[in-house]
């Protein structure tokens, strides 16, 4: 081929190349022309998005018309509210021969730290704390109490076990919480659980004590002769007699106990605990409503002592400058008063008549009482156990 024929060549291969290239495209359906000008417009690529309607036919009533019915209320709900309401009193299982927790005065009035929770209760839900009948309840008779409906709370320091609680009824709120413990002749010179190791001891039956106290000496491979009595008198009866070498029972209850004796001085109690003891007022299974209110008036009167709100001063911290206190009172908004069917100052008739929680232990269990520190029983913030949820 001739030079000259070269260039001419390669242009008609770079010509055939292009037109090659645009024959390989899929032509593009032009614009609609703006005009008549007859000018081609350049393509346009539109995005097009579907929506699907999804159409939800609602019936509504027409005006006038009967409206469906509310959700009906659990079985049993509202049964025991009633119940005591239509009898003008509450039956609380208690005790009448613990100091400190429930026990005859002077007077015969039975008076204590367990039964000022009753009093509290019978204040919120029917404006009279007097209003309560005590039932004295023994270690054996609380679970059948409470599920045969015999008592409508069960306020007697009632260790919270799983099993209870699956069989028993319903446990509330940790309103003292204790362990167990030992109490022994300060003469004995025992300090230790070890050296009771072969001991003779006094229990109550029926009880977790009794369980606790097997698991405790089996868990230290250590021996003992159990010596057991339903009734508490008889089991502490027979520990002054000296037919035991000692006692074991719930620390708060080795201490009131204690101090009925002749000499208190002579009987020591060990610094040994061998158990969680959460001691709750519990309430027949059945009825949410009663269940709740038995929580709230407790959450009321632990928060009353939070926030500062006492016996004395609860009829002027309506007006607070807290907001928290107003609402705890009833004075402003409102915290499910009308969802329990109780009145809106329910909580303030509570603390009018037992005050709030601390002052209600100092009476009958601390400073004034027994004179056992408050512990794990002080408030949460004041590093304490003490906690309720807020009322609101």
């Amino acid at each position: 081929m001739s030079r000259k024929f070269i260039p001419v060549f390669v242009l008609l291969i770079i010509l055939a190349m292009v037109m090659a290239a645009c024959g390989g495209q899929k032509a593009a359906t032009p614009a609609a022309s703006s005009g008549d000008s007859g000018v081609a417009q350049e393509p346009v690529i539109q995005t097009v998005e579907v929506v699907k309607t999804v159409v939800v036919t609602v019936e509504v009533p027409a005006a006038g018309a009967e409206q469906p019915a509310a959700p009906p209320a659990p079985t049993g709900y509202g049964a025991i509210v009633q119940r005591i309401k239509d009898r003008g009193k509450l039956i609380c299982g208690g005790r009448t021969d613990l100091a400190g927790f429930g026990v005859l005065d002077a007077n015969g009035r039975n008076v204590g730290f367990d039964i000022d929770l009753c009093r509290a209760i019978a204040a919120a839900l029917l404006d009279d704390p007097e209003a309560v009948e005590v039932v004295a309840v023994s270690a054996a008779e609380r679970g059948p109490a409470l599920q045969n409906g015999e008592v409508d709370i069960l306020s007697r320091n009632a260790t919270w076990t799983s099993s209870r609680d699956a069989q028993w009824g319903n446990f509330t709120w940790i309103w003292f919480y204790d362990g167990q413990g030992f109490m022994v002749p300060a003469a004995s010179g025992i300090t230790s659980i070890e050296q009771l190791d072969g001991a003779t001891i006094c229990v109550t039956s029926g009880t977790t004590t009794e369980l606790n106290l097997a698991d405790a000496f089996r868990q230290r491979n250590l021996e003992f002769t159990p010596v057991t009595f339903e009734d508490t008198n008889t089991v502490y009866g027979t520990y002054q007699e000296g037919r035991c070498d000692a006692v074991t029972s719930d620390k708060s209850q080795l201490a009131a106990l204690r101090s009925g004796f002749a000499d208190p001085t002579a009987h020591t109690i060990l610094d040994v605990t061998i158990s969680k003891e959460p001691l709750t007022p519990a309430v027949p299974a059945g009825d949410d409503q009663w269940f709740d209110i038995v929580k709230v008036v407790i959450w009321g009167l632990i928060n009353a002592e939070e926030l500062g709100v006492t016996q004395a001063n609860v009829a002027d911290m309506g007006s607070s400058a807290n907001i928290q206190v107003r609402r705890l009172l009833g004075t402003e908004g409102e915290w499910g008063q009308a969802d329990l069917g109780l009145p809106v100052d329910a909580i303030a008739k509570a603390i009018q008549a037992v005050g709030n929680y601390g002052e209600i232990y100092d009476r009958h269990i601390g400073p004034d009482g027994l004179n056992i520190p408050r512990g794990p029983n002080s408030l949460w913030t004041e590093g304490g156990l003490i906690y309720a949820p807020s009322l609101q």
